[in-house]
C-alpha cells in the first residue's frame, strides 16, 4: 500500500543531538515523506523564544508543522504520522498489538530517557552530576531488552513497529553516555536490523563518552 503524501513538506523543529528528534526524523524518512528541518539552537535558547513557545509552551523539541497541524512530543508525533500517512503499517490496530507498542513507548519515556539518555546528557554538556546510577539503570534496561530480543527480532512483535523507532536512537547513542553495548549481542543485532530498514537515516554521532 502506497503512503499518502502531504500537500507541502512537513516542517520539523529539531536539535540534531536529540534522540527524541531523531526518532521523528527517522519515521519521516522511513515513510518517504517530504520534510524540511528547522534547527533549534539550545545554546542560543531558541527553544525559549516566544515564537517557539507559541508552538510548544513546554519549550521542548521536536515539534512538527503539517499544514494546519502543530504537534509536539516525539511519541505523539510518531502516532500522528503513522495514523495520518501509513495507517496500520507501524502501529497495529488490534488491541493487543497496540498495547505492546504502548508498553515500549512507556519504556522510551521512562527507563530509556532516565537511564542511557540522561547519562549521555551529562557527557554532552559536561555536567557535574554522578552518572553511575544512570549507567546502572541503562544496563538493567539493556539486560531486559536483550531477553526480549532473544525471543523475537523486534520489540513488539514479528515486524518493525513504532516501538522500535521510539527506542532506537537512545540505545545506539548509549556509548556516548559511557554505556557499553558489548555484552548485548541481541540488542546490537536489533540495532543493525533497524539500520537495514529502507529509508533509514542515522543519528548524529557525538565525540563524547566512549566515542571520544
Amino acid at each position: 500500500m502506497q503512503n499518502l503524501i502531504p500537500a507541502q513538506p512537513i516542517r520539523l523543529y529539531r536539535a540534531a543531538i536529540s534522540g527524541h528528534c531523531h526518532r521523528v526524523e527517522l519515521l519521516l524518512s522511513l515513510l518517504g515523506l517530504p520534510y524540511e528541518v528547522v534547527e533549534i539552537d539550545f545554546a542560543a535558547r531558541d527553544h525559549k523564544q516566544p515564537d517557539f513557545l507559541a508552538r510548544n509552551p513546554f519549550g521542548q523539541v521536536p515539534v512538527i508543522e503539517d499544514g494546519e497541524v502543530t504537534l509536539a512530543d516525539s511519541n505523539a508525533i510518531l502516532v500522528y504520522l503513522e495514523g495520518r500517512y501509513a495507517p496500520g503499517r507501524w502501529l497495529p490496530r488490534d488491541p493487543l498489538g497496540a498495547a505492546r507498542v504502548q508498553r515500549w513507548f512507556s519504556v522510551a519515556a521512562g527507563p530509556l530517557a532516565f537511564g542511557p539518555a540522561a547519562a549521555r546528557v551529562i557527557e554532552l554538556f559536561q555536567r557535574p552530576d554522578d552518572p553511575a546510577p544512570l549507567v546502572a539503570r541503562a544496563h538493567l534496561l539493556f539486560g531486559l531488552m536483550e531477553q526480549t530480543l532473544a525471543q523475537t527480532d523486534w520489540l513488539a512483535g514479528d515486524s518493525a513497529t513504532l516501538a522500535d523507532i521510539a527506542n532506537y536512537s537512545y540505545v545506539v547513542s548509549a556509548p556516548e553516555g559511557r554505556v557499553a553495548l558489548d555484552d548485548y549481542p541481541k540488542l546490537q543485532a536489533w540495532l543493525r536490523r533497524v539500520e537495514g530498514l529502507s529509508g533509514f537515516v542515522p543519528m548524529v554521532r557525538s565525540p563524547v563518552g566512549l566515542h571520544a
